[in-house]
């Protein structure tokens, strides 16, 4: 995932915004505790995603993948004060982890979490969405890509994480390499959906954003 170098990386992160103290001690016990702790957003891309929802101001906010919960605190700095975040994740070890870091945030009670398959999860929500944060299970990128859309409002952003995918989309592709060869069809989508125009930001391991027409 390191397409610079680490030096640069370094620096980047020194002379960007610091990272909120709640989150650092999330950072910190996510490392200690808990599998694949490179899943974490981190601070930079997690200062990203806290600028970006910043510039838009959304309301309502999905995350598919919810992780630790890292990046839907990130995406809460920028919600209105009347705004609610979903988040969805396959894994209820991780329930009361999360919870513990949103109770002690200031959006504690605008942070809903849904435990279960997001494929399930998303069509049972009667919600226009602003900001929508995709970085879940890359074999289903599609489908949530497909259900999302017709959810957002005009103008809403919807941000895909891991679309570079260590760079094996540049590499040749393994016949069991399904998550490789979905991101390569999914990349392709978002470039020629009229529905959208899109972006694609070499930031950590590729984050896409598309914003709804």
């Amino acid at each position: 995932m390191h397409f610079i170098s680490q030096e640069l990386e370094d620096y980047i992160e020194q002379h960007s915004e610091n990272e909120p103290e709640l989150l650092a001690k999330l950072n910190k016990e996510t490392y200690q505790k808990i599998l694949l702790p490179r899943m974490l957003s981190g601070h930079f891309q997690g200062r990203v995603l806290s600028m970006l929802s910043k510039l838009i101001r959304p309301v309502n906010i999905l995350e598919i993948g919810t992780y630790t919960g890292y990046a839907a605190l990130c995406l809460c700095e920028g919600m209105q004060e009347n705004g609610q975040l979903h988040t969805i994740d396959i894994k209820e070890e991780l329930v009361d982890f999360q919870r513990k870091y949103f109770d002690a945030s200031p959006w504690g009670n605008q942070i809903f979490q849904h435990l279960g398959e997001a494929i399930d999860i998303i069509p049972t929500l009667d919600v226009k969405f602003d900001l929508v944060f995709i970085d879940a299970d890359k074999e289903n990128y599609l489908n949530y890509w497909e259900m999302i859309v017709p959810k957002m409002n005009k103008g809403g952003i919807i941000l895909s994480d891991n679309v570079l995918w260590s760079g094996k989309i540049l590499e040749p592709v393994h016949p069991n390499d399904v998550s490789t060869k979905v991101l390569l069809e999914y990349n392709l989508l978002l470039k020629n959906d009229p529905r959208v125009e899109t972006v694609l930001l070499p930031i950590r391991d590729g984050l896409t954003v598309s914003r709804v027409l």
